[in-house]
């Protein structure tokens, strides 16, 4: 007992220091802070868990490798309360502290920034995320990452929550396609209302990862990952990409917001794909994300523009500057750590991250600025 309280039992005997001490009790809790509410009925919708099979290699469609098999785990123990992150799922870790960009409310025009990045970023011989990858998303700091060959060591549930805490926070909540060897996924700052996959009747391996997601403002934002087959399936892509606008239309309301990115796999801007896909995003030009040096193409070699992250109109024409540092890409920025200077500005990074063994991709980055 403090020496206070023995003094006051003390002066006014026991009776009176009970009653006290129960007034300050009843103060007390009438202050206290009752924001904290359930809403798991709202954040799972969708199944997300499941056995993965053996990764494929080196080319996105073909191969396979030994990654060991693990389960899957689409982050229902942070969507559903099972973690100390409560107050970050509602969007309390949107503050921006310690970010490359400033997240959340700005003052400058109003509204919430909001960084937006499509990363196939995998390296090495089985398809997975490893260092360099890592270093990317930790020196990038986007709020919502659209995954491509979502693998990470044994793909257990341990594992998968270890990479998405290690490489962009314990705060984010994450969802995994199940039963592909290189599956789509998203992970987001912001809660996810609902979340799931629809199917790619063309890709054996891996479906269309989606999720509906709570962020600021009053209207929710869709976001689909996607990785459509490569090479000279022309038709196939095509085929694809009018799987992804049919379950759009079936599933997202029309008063959303929605984005699409991925590994589209394209080797030009004027495909038959993006022009299906234009019917619904914003794919055409002039101007696309480049890398300080004006490249606008995104795979290994610098020569073709895999990579997109494309919104619909609404959401395009909230598309501002992606600001790095003292720099500013106005269109976004496909990230080259090898042509990306300075590096200090993207620590961890290291300058052959992007040009680590069987790494084929750049990362894709925009900025949006919601109502």
């Amino acid at each position: 007992m403090s020496k206070s309280r023995i003094a006051l039992k003390e002066a006014l005997g026991v009776p009176l220091a009970a009653v006290f001490a129960l007034s300050l009790a009843y103060a007390f809790s009438a202050c206290s802070d009752e924001r904290v509410t359930d809403d798991s009925s709202r954040l799972d919708s969708s199944t997300d868990t499941g056995s993965c099979s053996n990764a494929a290699c080196d080319t996105g469609d073909s191969g396979q490798g030994d990654a060991s098999i693990g389960e899957h785990d689409a982050g229902d123990a942070a969507l559903d309360g099972a973690t100390n992150d409560d107050a970050a799922l509602d969007g309390a870790a949107n503050d921006g502290s310690g970010d490359a960009h400033e997240t959340g409310p700005v003052t400058d025009g109003g509204g919430s920034l909001v960084r937006i990045m499509t990363a196939n970023l995998t390296s090495g011989n089985y398809q997975s995320y490893l260092d360099p990858g890592i270093h990317i998303f930790q020196g990038i700091k986007p709020d919502i990452v659209m995954l491509q060959e979502f693998n990470y060591a044994s793909n257990s549930d341990q594992d998968i929550r270890s990479f998405v805490d290690t490489a962009f926070g314990s705060s984010f909540s994450y969802f995994r396609e199940a039963d592909a060897s290189i599956p789509n996924g998203i992970v987001s700052r912001y809660p996810m209302i609902a979340k799931g996959e629809w199917d790619d009747t063309e890709a054996p391996d891996r479906d269309f990862a989606w999720a509906k997601l709570d962020i600021p403002g009053d209207t929710d934002l869709w976001v689909v990952s996607v990785h459509l087959l490569s090479g000279s399936k022309s038709a196939q892509r095509v085929a694809q990409a009018n799987e992804i606008l049919k379950a759009i239309d079936q599933n997202v309301p029309a008063s959303d917001y929605v984005i699409l990115g991925g590994d589209f796999n394209t080797s030009t801007r004027t495909e038959d794909v993006v022009t299906t896909l234009g019917a619904k995003f914003a794919t055409s030009g002039p101007y696309y994300p480049q890398d300080g040096a004006g490249n606008d193409k995104t795979n290994m070699n610098r020569n073709k523009p895999y990579d997109w992250v494309v919104g619909d109109p609404r959401v395009n024409a909230l598309a501002i500057d992606v600001h790095i540092g003292s720099q500013s890409f106005p269109n976004g920025l496909v990230f080259d750590s090898r042509v990306f200077s300075p590096l200090a500005d993207v620590s961890p990074v290291e300058a052959g991250d992007s040009n680590a063994p069987n790494m084929q991709h750049m990362g894709v980055v925009r900025d949006f600025r919601f109502p």
